[in-house]
């Protein structure tokens, strides 16, 4: 490894990316999609594009952003759906409140994709391979979905670690092996490099990041300016860009699949103590410094529908869930495969935030 390399932080990045995020929701509430050709977008006849679409529809070369005509030119037999951002975003904060049990450093980049920094993380002994696999089991347990991971020493190379073995897959770069994969890293895998970018060092004669290090930084930033100084430094392994969070935690909250329904109003009451004596252990991580502002309970019934009651209280005691939880059941009256029991933080500022619909 380089001297460039050498010098950067040691960090432990994962990279989480959900497998076909809004179809694998829609698969996962209606598996009787799941072997199908299915795409989430907007109507043919009004112009509509693909959001995304599931590996059945991608082998027909159906993509994001595609027109929904053109997709349906390729694969007449393609099932689209308008979509449901409400459910997506409640299955987004599902998963980052898994990710938030393992660290504070967390920069989302999209609804479906996040930066985790579990550097300082004393889960597993501070293996970062161990924690993306565990993360990945719980997702997959508790919200039913694939995320693909990459695990790595700077944030660049968990991105591309993470597309390695997609889907429901994990691509770990440890630094000794980091030098080797730059290598052999094609260069239309770059951060930042499209099409044309590809196209123009292709004719260079680069292919790799190999041929890439046969130029020198200022050969590149002539060709490329200030790009070339970033393609130098990419070709090289070296980001030292920190996980940047901006996000202040909303709530702290603990959520128990059941291997078993539970069948009545009377086993869910029955679940909340062993529940609410675990967050008030998770939230005394927090206690010094954040205040509780409300109780917040989800149940998830066993065909997957859910609901979300919460209640402003400083207070939050057993009673008070036992009320939430009869609230919650009563809208669906059916046995409960989920039970989500939660605190809802004061703001930092004092100031009123949105509020969440979902756990976080």
């Amino acid at each position: 490894m380089g001297d460039e390399v050498t010098e950067q932080p040691l960090r432990k990045i994962i990279h989480c990316d959900c497998d076909c995020f809004f179809a694998a929701v829609e698969m996962r509430d209606n598996p009787s999609l799941q072997d199908i050709p299915l795409a989430i977008g907007g109507s043919s006849d009004r112009r509509g594009v693909i959001s995304t679409c599931n590996y059945p529809a991608r082998a027909f070369g159906i993509h994001s952003a595609m027109a929904t005509a053109q997709a349906l030119k390729l694969c007449p037999h393609l099932t689209v759906l308008p979509g449901n951002m409400e459910k997506y975003r409640q299955a987004s904060a599902a998963i980052m409140s898994i990710y938030a049990d393992y660290t504070d450093l967390i920069e989302p980049l999209s609804l479906d994709e996040a930066y985790l920094d579990v550097t300082d993380a004393k889960h597993h002994g501070g293996s970062a391979t161990l924690m993306a696999q565990e993360i990945r089991q719980r997702v997959s347990d508790t919200v039913g979905i694939t995320i693909s991971a990459g695990v790595a020493p700077n944030k660049y190379i968990a991105k591309i670690a993470s597309d390695w073995h997609k889907p429901d897959g994990l691509c770990v770069i440890t630094p000794d092996k980091l030098e080797d994969f730059v290598l052999r890293l094609p260069v239309k895998k770059i951060v930042g490099v499209g099409k044309v970018t590809t196209a123009k060092l292709q004719q260079m004669g680069i292919e790799n990041c190999a041929d890439l290090r046969q130029l020198s930084l200022a050969q590149l930033v002539n060709r490329f300016g200030r790009f070339g100084k970033r393609l130098y430094e990419l070709s090289r392994g070296i980001d030292e860009r920190p996980v940047k969070t901006t996000r202040e935690r909303k709530s702290i909250s603990v959520e128990h699949t059941f291997a078993v329904d539970l069948p009545d109003l009377s086993c869910c009451v029955d679940k909340l103590p062993a529940m609410l004596s675990e967050l008030e252990l998770r939230f005394q991580k927090h206690a010094q410094q954040r205040e509780v502002a409300g109780a917040v309970i989800k149940l998830k019934f066993a065909d997957f529908t859910q609901t979300t009651v919460e209640q402003q209280s400083g207070e939050c005691s057993l009673a008070l869930y036992q009320h939430l939880c009869q609230e919650a059941w009563l809208r669906g009256r059916k046995a409960v495969r989920l039970i989500g029991v939660g605190y809802r933080l004061r703001p930092k500022n004092g100031q009123q935030v949105e509020q969440l619909k979902l756990l976080y």
